[in-house]
């Protein structure tokens, strides 16, 4: 037998913040911003941490397609540069110069 405990919120109604109005928050920022009110980031890193690998993950790819391309390393040389394995340097070119279409 269980204990229910009874909810005064109805089902079409929103669910409100648990949190006091009036919290102090520390503002202190992460690894691309000082703080987060002068973040040049267009979402939060915390809000969608999957955006955000991504997002890093692109200017990556760039610097190695640079370095691939206009300073004519190999596969090995650029893996070698940025510490990664030879795959994952083509996965990256992949990427760069095959962009996925997104459907609108």
């Amino acid at each position: 037998m269980r204990n229910y405990t009874r909810s005064y919120r109805r089902r079409h109604e929103p669910v409100l913040d648990g949190l006091p109005e009036q919290m102090h928050y520390a503002d202190n920022g992460c690894e691309a911003s000082a703080s987060c009110l002068t973040c040049p980031l267009p979402r939060c890193k915390f809000d969608d941490p999957t955006w955000y690998q991504a997002y890093r993950r692109e200017g990556r790819d760039l610097q190695v397609l640079d370095a691939y391309r206009n300073e004519g390393l190999s596969v090995f040389q650029v893996a070698t540069r940025f510490k990664v394995s030879p795959r994952t340097v083509h996965r990256a070119l992949r990427r760069v110069e095959a962009p996925v279409a997104v459907a609108g």
